[in-house]
């Protein structure tokens, strides 16, 4: 495995709301499993990216910078394997992600994609959406303020104004659904997958677990829960992903968020090796 040279572009710490410690940790954590199993691995800031490139033909990526995205499905297209992708990357954008889980029949709660500059409240009257969350379109978010939780119309319509006035043209608005709240982490194509409680376990980015409040432990179907995981990867051309999801009382288990690349912060010892065994697989089929 020596010849196998990779270039590890880590997250810059913006796009690390809360997290820069556990985003590091995961990314260091896997970039010594693959020294472990012979590659060698040369570690860059997106900043270092940006400015001057580089020159290895495999590419661990944690970027969320536009411009990095935008190097990386460069590099992509002229055949350098990236993982994760930069169209992934891209793809875990909220409308994106919404339009392309919707399409493809991946459960996920209503929604309506909107501009910031319109009056939302006869379409979540025609909707039936009162308590609702609004999230930036147009971007990972990277403030709290870039999710909101909202109770009726009118609030949702003085939160939409709000993103209007920060420049923000674009939301999703996700109709709130009841119910446990389960955090997940996985590995697409293989069986690592990892699951739990958040708010229970003290895990919160914002403090948006409460809304939901203390789990109940609602049963569901866990292998469901794998399968529609693993199809929202593949959907999404993500290979190391985590996010969120409600069980309600009767099981069901509906996806609300999605990201590129998570902190695996409760897991990460176990999952570094994890995480490195697929992206050595993705080079050898990659070689082929």
């Amino acid at each position: 495995m020596a010849e196998i040279t990779i270039a590890g572009i880590m997250r810059a710490g913006a796009y690390s709301p809360n997290h820069i410690g556990n985003d590091t940790a995961i990314f260091n954590g896997t970039a010594e499993e693959l020294r472990k199993r012979g590659c060698l691995v040369n570690v860059y800031s997106e900043e270092q990216f940006n400015k001057n490139g580089v020159d290895e033909p495999i590419i661990m990526a944690m970027c969320r910078e536009q411009e990095s995205i935008s190097r990386l499905q460069q590099l992509e297209d002229q055949g350098r394997l990236v993982i994760n992708s930069g169209y992934g990357i891209e793809n875990c954008t909220r409308e994106r992600m919404t339009r392309i889980l919707l399409g493809n029949g991946i459960p996920y709660p209503d929604s309506l994609i909107v501009n910031t500059n319109e009056n939302i409240k006869p379409m979540l009257h025609e909707a039936g959406f009162t308590s609702c969350w609004i999230k930036r379109g147009d971007f990972h978010a990277m403030h709290k303020e870039d999710v909101s939780y909202v109770r009726h119309a009118d609030e949702a319509q003085e939160v939409l104004q709000e993103y209007f006035y920060r420049g923000i043209n674009r939301a999703v608005i996700n109709v709130h659904l009841v119910g446990d709240l389960i955090k997940f982490y996985g590995i697409r194509d293989t069986d690592y997958f990892y699951w739990f409680y958040p708010l229970d376990a003290g895990h919160s980015k914002y403090g948006w677990e409460a809304v939901n409040g203390v789990s109940r432990g609602l049963p569901f179907d866990l292998s469901h829960l794998k399968e529609i995981c693993n199809r929202a990867a593949e959907e999404l051309n993500v290979v190391v992903y985590g996010g969120d999801c409600i069980v309600d009382e009767d099981g069901t288990v509906r996806i609300i968020d999605f990201n590129d690349w998570p902190s695996f912060a409760p897991c990460r010892n176990e999952a570094a090796p994890h995480i490195a065994k697929a992206i050595i697989a993705a080079i050898k089929n990659h070689a082929q």
